[in-house]
């Protein structure tokens, strides 16, 4: 048997179910992990609520990423073993697989080879955040050293992976963040600038920092009427990146119209994990970070298993810096 997290309905934190059921073996090209632990994403708390764009299939798990060992291997699978230490990327549906539970089953596409010097906590906060700034600061080969860049919601484990790799390009990151609780964290971070948003003026603020050039490229997982705001902050030829909903009004994504020289564009990570050769650039590109010391996941806070509704409660709160990770014990008896 085996502990899995369950919903059968939508609904908040509390329709998360701690439950027993039959561990079942890796079909033909999936790896089964024994998971000591997980990281926790915004869109875990939106497919729980129904307002992502793909839907549960009760009874459903969740879940995008995890780090463990491999427990067994289904037919097909080459490169893996039992007991090799790995971590998942994201890289399938949650209505399909999920990564909530001691003991978990997932496409051998989506499992990547874990360092050993990297314990299971670190590494279940690496892919989900990092490969999604990959995404737009490197892959799409939009920014240069030198070149600035606004990363709105910056104390997500996305915006912290973003300012992360922005340095490690030779880039400049400026940071946003609403309140000015978290701008030192956010300078300790590596920001080479905060704006706090509700107290300063964000275009006004941008171009005085850039010189009145604007920034290259702009990372936004807010979306809303705000991205009209970035627009203004944006330099002639720059590009806008929006890669996810926090503020769920209508987007009006900036037109040729108002700005002529401008690229908008929405992001999803699945544009790098559903692509095997980008993949591969992406886990290639992240773990020279990892080795180097260039880039380190940062972990805010951590929730057992058995406490997974209270995680996600604290999650979606929005009061923490970095990720929230679950970790695992193993031969625990659900309550």
């Amino acid at each position: 048997m085996t502990r899995l997290v369950q919903f059968d309905r939508l609904g908040g934190p509390e329709v998360l179910t701690l439950r027993e059921v039959e561990t079942g073996a890796p079909g033909a090209g999936e790896v089964r992990i024994r998971v000591d632990a997980i990281g926790l994403n915004r869109a875990e708390i939106m497919f729980r609520e129904g307002s992502y764009f793909d839907q549960p299939v009760f009874p459903s798990t969740l879940g995008y990423e995890a780090a463990g060992t491999v427990d067994a291997v289904g037919d097909g699978v080459d490169g893996f073993a039992e007991g090799d230490p790995v971590a998942v990327v994201p890289a399938f549906l949650q209505s399909e697989y999920g990564t909530y539970g001691d003991h978990v089953i997932v496409p051998a596409a989506a499992v990547v080879p874990r360092p050993a010097t990297m314990d299971p906590v670190r590494a279940a906060a690496v892919w989900m955040a990092y490969v999604t700034a990959y995404g737009p600061l490197v892959e799409s080969g939009q920014v240069r050293p030198g070149d600035h860049v606004l990363i709105t919601a910056a104390s997500s484990s996305v915006g912290l992976a973003a300012i992360q790799i922005a340095r490690h390009l030779g880039a400049i990151p400026i940071a946003t963040t609403r309140g000015a609780g978290k701008k030192q964290r956010l300078l300790e971070a590596g920001a080479a600038h905060v704006i706090v948003t509700g107290d300063e003026d964000l275009p006004a603020r941008v171009k005085e920092i850039t010189g009145g050039d604007g920034v290259r490229l702009a990372l936004d997982p807010i979306a809303g009427p705000g991205v009209e705001t970035i627009a203004q902050g944006i330099a002639p030829g720059g590009t806008l990146v929006v890669y996810g909903a926090l503020d769920p009004r209508t987007t009006p994504l900036p037109n040729a119209q108002s700005y002529p020289a401008l690229t908008s564009r929405t992001y999803t990570l699945f544009e790098i994990t559903g692509v095997p050769e980008r993949l591969r650039r992406a886990v290639a590109f992240v773990n020279a970070g990892l080795a180097s010391g260039s880039f380190a996941p940062v972990v805010d806070r951590t929730f057992d298993l058995a406490d997974i509704a209270e995680a996600h409660r604290y999650m979606a709160a929005g009061g923490h810096v970095g990720k929230i990770v679950v970790t695992v014990t193993h031969d625990a008896a659900v309550a």
